[in-house]
């Protein structure tokens, strides 16, 4: 029977509206930006174009880092503000206010270029002019990131900046010596250690680079390869929406490094295979957060936070993809498990997905798709420079594009890669430049240190619950602030606790990213559930729900990193006394854990467990997975150590699915209903 025209109309608009609202949130964690045209429009594809084309030189030519980190920060307040409106009445037009607030910041910073060392020597004492250029600039700063990502940091930021003013009139132990007005603004605009320190260096060298990276992805068609490829791959699988909707997260979230953007990106497309397959619409929609999710841990670029790891901790790049391999491939296992449970519980059945090309035709067309991706690795691990080998990779990505010709990057294609990547990279630099503010302060007043003895006091010198305080911290702050803002916030005043209870510093900066990336899903910041629920038609907070539930097993993971003596063999280092033997075995204990937390959190196993197997299967996971949960428990009551808790949790498993495997499958269950 034919299909009613009509009806597939309204069907299909009821689509569009969907992702229409779907990608409102993407706005809300990339900021709703003017849409221009005309010349306005060109003006700032022209700006966009420059920046890009500055950093891409940049990172082939030595560019000073003074000059450097002020530049970046002229083009980024300047497209701010051009781009993002005052309030959501000024929006799709260029104000004179937005044009005059974007010129004074490049002028403040030209001042501040062309002053050269006489300006920076004088940080300690800075003259009349500097104070009042500097109030000014803290205040626009402040304002353009207001309009970026909303006023929460801004708020914080102030919050800090009243903390340094009115630290001898605080109580113990939060008091300090204090500062002075013209001190404090001498430290935050003038040094490297406030406004332009850490967070805005890497922002300059290395997250522009890789959002220049992503775009040229992007328009030379590697986003659709990666959907069509994981789609023709699982299509044939009974479960193959839930296969597709991981495996294409895994491929496009590397690249992208954006929650909410590969959420959508992939359930626009996968939703509907979804639907037809059998997947409730708020357990689908959790299911594409949880994967979108996923870009942000995702080698090989993952979160604008992962940068800054690398430069917290003074080591490369390359050892931060390293270390965040084995968590990914966890978090990606665990997100395979519950898709399969799922496809039992739901009844999902195969869908009548035919694809365009067979696997072996796409691949022989678009093979190049994946050379691209890996090739950032291929050349860092030769030896060049991060920043060195994204620019080289950006280089063969338009290279190779010219392999086809509908992936060809045409000059137009070409113009909108180059203005997407610094258009892109917006939100990290005001987030960043907003942070250092943060961190400014935290070094001057002694935050950090100060907050580290508090956390410890309260945990009683344990590394279990300051383990578990840290944790709280870092995803009480993440519900309200981005997850790079969550990092650096929590970098500087949680991380000393950790380490200076002997937790090795690249395992406590690695938790702490970690949870900072909870706040993707963490109401009221919950972006992902969001944008998901929007394409689902689902309820915004049962989808919330549903991912919480799909990505708690793998956020059991890094108190592995902190608690586990072998913890940090998943990050690719070798333990104390220990060996790549305990490497494996660590790793081969948190997936099987992982399958029975998974096999816990849907209630279902070989078939629907009951309250007792759920109870054997929690029990199971934690003791491999985290198993510092139960031994202080464990051995409070009897008395004496435990060891070998692994192979108490191994056995409840196997209990579990014996005896579910020995009894025979009652009738009602047998639909997965």
């Amino acid at each position: 029977m034919a299909e009613d025209p009509k009806a597939v109309s309204v069907q299909d608009a009821i689509e569009s509206e969907r992702l229409r609202k779907a990608e409102e949130f993407i706005e809300q964690e990339e900021g709703a930006t003017n849409r221009l045209s005309g010349w306005a429009g060109r003006t700032v594809t022209a700006i966009a174009v420059a920046m890009s084309l500055f950093h891409l030189y940049a990172a082939y030519e030595i560019v000073p880092t003074q000059e450097l980190r002020y530049t970046h920060v002229a083009f980024a307040l300047l497209l701010c503000f051009l781009l993002f409106p005052a309030a959501s009445r000024f929006r799709d037009k260029i104000r004179w206010f937005d044009v005059i607030a974007g010129l004074t910041c490049v002028g403040i910073l030209i001042y501040a270029i062309v002053g050269g060392e006489d300006f920076t020597d004088r940080a300690t004492t800075p003259n009349r002019t500097d104070v009042i250029l500097g109030v000014v600039f803290i205040a626009l700063l402040i304002e353009a990131t207001r309009r970026t990502i909303g006023p929460i940091v801004p708020i914080i930021s102030l919050l800090f900046i009243g903390y340094a003013l009115a630290g001898p009139y605080l109580p113990p132990p939060w008091n300090h010596r204090g500062y002075g007005f013209d001190a404090l603004v001498g430290h935050l605009f003038i040094t490297l250690e406030g406004i332009f320190g850490v967070p805005v260096d890497v922002s300059a060298t290395l997250i522009v680079l890789f959002t220049i990276f992503g775009a040229f992805l992007q328009q030379s068609g590697a986003g659709k390869f990666f959907i069509d490829f994981s789609m023709t791959l699982m299509g044939k699988s009974p479960n193959a929406a839930g296969r597709t909707v991981v495996l294409s997260s895994f491929l496009l979230g590397g690249p992208s490094g954006s929650g909410v953007a590969t959420t959508v990106t992939i359930g626009a497309v996968a939703y509907p295979m979804m639907k037809r397959a059998g997947f409730e619409k708020n357990a689908a929609g959790g299911l594409l957060a949880a994967g979108g999710l996923g870009a942000i841990i995702s080698p090989p670029v993952l979160g604008a936070a992962a940068f800054l790891i690398a430069e917290f901790l003074k080591i490369s790049y390359l050892d931060v993809i390293w270390m965040a391999t084995i968590p990914t491939i966890l978090y990606y296992l665990s997100l395979f498990f519950m898709v399969e449970l799922d496809g039992k519980r739901y009844g999902v059945r195969g869908d009548a997905y035919v694809p365009e090309h067979s696997l072996r035709e796409l691949t022989r067309r678009y093979w190049f798709h994946f050379i691209s991706l890996v090739s950032i690795v291929v050349f860092m691990v030769w030896g060049y420079s991060p920043t060195t080998s994204v620019l080289y990779a950006t280089g063969m990505t338009m290279l190779v594009s010219y392999l086809t010709r509908e992936t060809a990057l045409t000059p137009k294609k070409l113009v909108r890669a180059l203005a997407d990547g610094s258009l892109q990279s917006l939100t990290a630099a005001t987030t960043c430049a907003t942070a250092g503010i943060i961190v400014g302060v935290v070094t001057l007043t002694g935050l950090g240190l100060k907050f580290s003895s508090i956390v410890i006091d309260y945990a009683g010198g344990s590394l279990l619950l300051t383990a578990i305080y840290t944790a709280l911290i870092v995803w009480i702050i993440g519900l309200a602030v981005p997850v790079t803002a969550s990092y650096i916030i929590c970098a500087v005043i949680t991380a000393p606790a950790m380490i200076k209870l002997g937790v090795p510093a690249v395992a406590a900066h690695m938790f702490i990213f970690y949870y900072s990336v909870l706040s993707e899903v963490s109401p009221p910041t919950a972006l992902s559930p969001f944008a998901a629920a929007a394409i689902t038609g689902g309820d915004p907070y049962k989808t919330t729900l549903q991912a919480w539930k799909y990505t708690l097993p793998a956020f059991l993971v890094p108190f592995v990193f902190v608690l586990d003596p072998q913890g940090l063999g998943l990050l690719l280092q070798l333990p104390k006394g220990g060996s790549w033997v305990d490497v494996v075995l660590i790793t081969v204990k948190a997936a099987v854990g992982l399958g029975a937390l998974a096999c816990a959190a849907q209630g279902w196993a070989l078939r629907r467990t009951t309250l007792a197997e759920r109870a054997l299967l929690t029990l199971a996971g934690l003791f491999l997975v985290f198993p510092s949960l139960l031994e202080a428990l464990i051995e409070a009551a009897i008395g004496r150590d435990i060891s070998y808790t692994a192979g108490i949790g191994v056995v409840l498993f196997a209990i579990v699915l014996l005896k579910q495997r020995l009894q025979p499958l009652p009738e009602v269950q047998a639909t997965g209903r």
